[in-house]
């Protein structure tokens, strides 16, 4: 059973969000803090969030952390499908069912409310109805990108766009503190470990980035790697 529906680790969504600038007020955030069941949840790392194949009950937002969703294929692969930050909606399903497993990615604070309240309220509420399919249209905008940088860049070119793309969604000028695994972002973009490392030690070398270390990357030189990504 999903963390979040454990009542010892819950408490009603009354307290103050964590402060972010991706949490910003929107119809689908409001929708949160007026569910009839809304709940959040303070989770350890490696938390797992919901889980692929288990019924599509509650849709789940990140207050603060991060979050990572993946599909296990059938010959035992991992397929990393996005990393949620602060801000991010998970588990917004077409089906009845999750397509994928969302962990926690660090310490993270996590709400959540019922599908089925959600679907109520847009029933009724122009704006949050819109700002679902909104979120819809996004999101599968992301895989279409995602699947088009998978068929048609080398590794070079899929990592700067990774590291670009992060920093944009977190808002960071040039320096990343990145809370996945070097693994997590080689099954994320379609890579080895092994390249993934030696393609953060080529741009080093060519002095576009400073990998202090596997989670902190600055960026030096980001019109060279808009290039990249372009």
């Amino acid at each position: 059973m999903p963390a979040l529906l454990n009542p010892a680790e819950t408490q009603t969504l009354t307290a103050k969000p964590a402060a972010s600038a991706a949490l910003e007020r929107c119809e689908l955030c409001e929708a949160f803090a007026v569910a009839a069941s809304p709940v959040r949840a303070s989770l350890a790392a490696g938390v797992e969030v919901f889980r692929q194949g288990d019924r599509a009950g509650m849709v789940y937002r990140v207050l603060s952390g991060a979050a990572i969703s993946y599909r296990l294929l059938n010959d035992g692969r991992r397929q990393v499908t996005e990393f949620h930050v602060a801000g991010d909606f998970l588990g917004l399903e077409a089906g009845l069912e999750y397509r994928t497993t969302a962990d926690t990615l660090g310490a993270a604070t996590v709400a959540a409310v019922r599908r089925a309240d959600l679907a109520r309220l847009a029933a009724t509420d122009s704006g949050l109805a819109r700002a679902l399919w909104q979120m819809s249209v996004r999101a599968f905008q992301r895989s279409e990108d995602h699947a088009m940088i998978l068929a048609r860049q080398g590794a070079n070119e899929r990592v700067v766009a990774f590291l670009l793309d992060y920093a944009d969604r977190v808002g960071a000028a040039d320096i990343l503190d990145l809370p996945m695994t070097r693994q997590d972002m080689a099954d994320h973009l379609g890579l080895t470990i092994h390249t993934v490392s030696r393609t953060l030690s080529q741009l080093q070398t060519q002095g576009l980035i400073e990998a202090r270390s596997s989670r902190h990357v600055r960026l030096l030189r980001r019109d060279l790697l808009e290039r990249i990504r372009a």
